[in-house]
C-alpha cells in the first residue's frame, strides 16, 4: 500500500490538529477549575465576592445564629458545603413550593 505525500501530510496535519484541541481543551478545564472553584473556607471577602453582597449585608448574616460560620481560625471563615445547604434551606422558593423535596433531601442527608 503506497501512501502519497498528500495523503501522508493530511493524516499527519490531522493527529497535530486532535492533539492541538486535546491540549487546549484540557487547559480550558484547568482554567475554569482555578477561576470557580471554590475553598473549603471562605474569607469575609471571598464570601462578599461570591454572594455579591456589601459589607453590611455581609455584617448583618455573619450576625445571624443560623448562619454557618466558624472564628476557630481566627477570622471569621464561611464552610462553603454549610453555606450551599444553609441556602437550600432558606431558599423562599423551596420552602413555598417544594416540601416533598425538603423532605428526600432530609431523608437523603440524614
Amino acid at each position: 500500500m503506497q501512501v502519497t505525500l498528500d495523503e501522508f501530510l493530511a493524516g499527519h496535519m490531522q493527529l497535530k490538529l486532535e492533539a492541538m484541541f486535546q491540549q487546549a481543551y484540557e487547559q480550558g478545564v484547568q482554567d475554569a477549575r482555578t477561576q470557580y472553584e471554590l475553598p473549603q473556607l471562605m474569607t469575609r471577602k471571598q464570601f462578599m465576592e461570591f454572594a455579591n453582597i456589601s459589607e453590611p449585608k455581609c455584617a448583618e448574616l455573619f450576625r445571624r445564629a443560623d448562619f454557618p460560620l466558624t472564628r476557630e481560625f481566627g477570622h471569621p471563615r464561611v464552610p462553603t458545603r454549610l453555606l450551599f445547604e444553609w441556602i437550600a434551606e432558606n431558599t423562599e422558593w423551596v420552602r413555598f413550593n417544594a416540601p416533598a423535596m425538603r423532605q428526600r433531601q432530609k431523608k437523603i442527608s440524614g
